[in-house]
């Protein structure tokens, strides 16, 4: 994949595709070395042999030919070739054609196989920590929690596509330069050998995306096969007919549907017609550190006024460290805050009606509605991002996405707002003080509100101008990257967003981070919820709207209600001639 154009840093774990897989795979292969090497009279396995090179084949996205199986195979050309048959005869082997002719063909592991592998793998693990590791009790006591159990709901490797994509210079994608996306690029190898075809991507930090993507939808023919995009812009990219709606391309239901966070799923319709399928659903939370909270003995704070409080007692400058990290630069980031700051204080930015765990979403597409800035709530939420100010690092106003939680990694403040897909910068760092050592909750709530998680992250969807010829090739694609299988690729690498219920009950996934089940958690309690970013077309204007009135507001240029009164004014100019000319 190329990745152009990125002003963003991503943090990439070192490639773990299927870890254990693999690690059983080397462990066989050697000890099979061993055996032979060692015993006179024993001879090779080729059914093994060659079971072992095909899986590992499929796990580093290398070509596996007939001829590089059977070499693999230790015996005779003539007898693995017979063991070859075999293997493809009980349904272990799969082939695919290389070339149009169909004379040439690559091999690959069925279902089947990769199925039986995964279990083996589980097995010798427990086997090898009975025997050699822990003793009994402790693997006696992980097979009773659910080792057996959760084997079977264990999600396999993703399986090569039976036919390869044939599209002229392959699969073209737009996305966004963030972790969970640069994983999909160090990934490029193993992708390709899924659908059969070359993938180039271009990834753009949020607004170059976001120009980019309605640059490409004014061409007379796309240049991109998908393209990704942030939540809150479904609604402006679908009546500006940058996207297809889905169901126009595909057969939704192959999307498994009920298999996505609700809120992820939700998010991505407008007028009741999904645009793209979640690609990633990282909803941003609160990261604080949990052995400061407890020397300090604070409890993990669930109200705005807790957590004030615990922001003025991290808050040690001669000693170097701050309270609390937060989106407050100019423009888009700090527009984002406001936005679900309000949110925390019970005030969506626009008059939603309000049901039964939030506020409805559902006939944005009707119009009619207007903005909702300044409220009472909204002066609530004005006045305690003053208050955040005093607890927070000098360099507070140009901080942004990646630059609130880099502090926060290194020890620098105790507390952050963070989207779930920046927690690789702590999580995977084995130096960072927070690392094994933070705690994740929903919004702390201000008065009279509940607490929640505003989902964010990016959906992936075709572009209505994409040559018909194209289409069919990029639904295919587009199934592979978001289905369950790639998603639990992208965490074994270092992602820490999933937007799939399946995924967060994988136990390998479980075991990458407590963050899967804490997002879960909140999923089913209902508390990830897309409204404080209501995807209607004006949405990204009124955030850089509010992102600018209230950074002169956070500088001391004017008052809380001054920075109110002025984004309601520009919102209104912004909203009536669209919506009530």
């Amino acid at each position: 994949m190329n990745v152009l154009g990125s002003h963003t840093q991503a943090p990439l774990a070192p490639p773990q595709a299927n870890a254990e897989i693999l690690q059983t795979i080397s462990f066989l292969e050697k000890f099979g070395d061993e055996l032979e090497g060692t015993i006179d009279l024993m001879t090779p396995n080729p059914v093994i042999r060659m079971a072992l090179h095909l899986v590992r084949g499929h796990l580093e996205g290398k070509v596996v030919t007939p001829t590089s199986l059977i070499a693999a195979s230790h015996v005779p050309y003539a007898s693995g070739n017979r063991r070859l048959k075999e293997m493809m005869d009980a349904g272990l082997v799969e082939q695919r054609p290389r070339t149009k002719t169909g004379k040439t063909f690559s091999l690959h592991p069925s279902q089947a196989l990769l199925d039986q592998w995964m279990q083996l793998s589980d097995r010798l693990r427990r086997l090898a920590e009975t025997q050699f590791g822990r003793g009994q009790s402790a693997a006696g006591q992980d097979y009773y929690f659910g080792g057996s159990y959760m084997t079977a709901q264990s999600i396999p490797p993703l399986q090569v596509l039976p036919q390869p994509l044939t599209v002229q210079g392959g699969i073209r994608v737009l996305v966004h330069g963030d972790p969970t996306f640069m994983v999909m690029d160090t990934l490029k190898r193993q992708f390709e050998q899924v659908i059969g075809a070359q993938i180039h991507q271009r990834a753009f930090s949020i607004d170059r995306l976001r120009d980019e993507a309605i640059r490409n939808a004014e061409r007379p023919a796309s240049r991109y096969d998908i393209v990704a995009l942030d939540l809150p812009w479904v609604g402006e990219f679908a009546e500006r007919g940058v996207l297809m709606p889905l169901d126009e391309a595909m057969d939704v239901a192959r999307l498994d549907p009920a298999d996505f966070h609700t809120a992820g799923w939700k998010a991505a319709h407008w007028g009741g017609r999904p645009y793209g399928v979640p690609a990633q659903t990282t909803p941003e939370l609160l990261f604080y550190r949990k052995d400061l909270f407890a020397e300090a003995g604070l409890e993990p704070p669930a109200t705005t006024d807790a957590l004030l409080q615990a922001a003025r007692t991290f808050y040690e400058p001669n000693r170097g460290r701050y309270g609390i990290a937060w989106n407050a630069a100019r423009g888009t980031a700090l527009g984002h805050t406001v936005l679900m700051t309000m949110a925390d204080f019970g005030q969506p930015v626009l008059d939603l009606p309000k049901i039964a765990g939030g506020f409805d979403t559902d006939r944005l597409a009707e119009g009619g509605y207007r903005a909702t800035i300044d409220t009472e709530r909204g002066l609530r939420a004005a006045e305690y991002m003053m208050e955040l100010l005093n607890y927070s690092p000098p360099d507070i106003l140009s901080m942004s996405w990646y630059e609130r939680v880099r502090p926060y990694a290194a020890g620098n403040v105790a507390i952050a707002y963070g989207y779930t897909l920046l927690a690789p910068y702590f999580e995977l760092d084995q130096s960072s003080p927070a690392c094994g050592q933070t705690g994740y909750l929903p919004h702390p709530a201000g008065p009279d509100a509940a607490p929640l998680a505003p989902v964010g992250g990016y959906v992936m969807g075709i572009p209505a101008n994409l040559p018909p010829d194209r289409v069919q090739a990029a639904v295919e694609a587009l199934l592979v990257f978001t289905s369950p299988q790639a998603q639990k690729l992208y965490i074994q690498n270092g992602s820490r967003t999933n937007p799939r219920y399946s995924v967060a009950a994988d136990p390998d996934v479980s075991r990458a981070s407590p963050i899967f089940e804490a997002v879960d958690q909140m999923s089913w309690r209902d508390e990830l919820q897309f409204w404080p970013r209501p995807p209607v077309p004006e949405i990204c204007d009124i955030i850089q709207i509010c992102g600018e009135e209230f950074h002169d507001m956070l500088r001391g240029t004017a008052t809380p209600k001054q920075a109110l009164r002025r984004a309601q004014d520009r919102a209104d100019r912004l909203i009536k001639p669209r919506r009530y000319s």
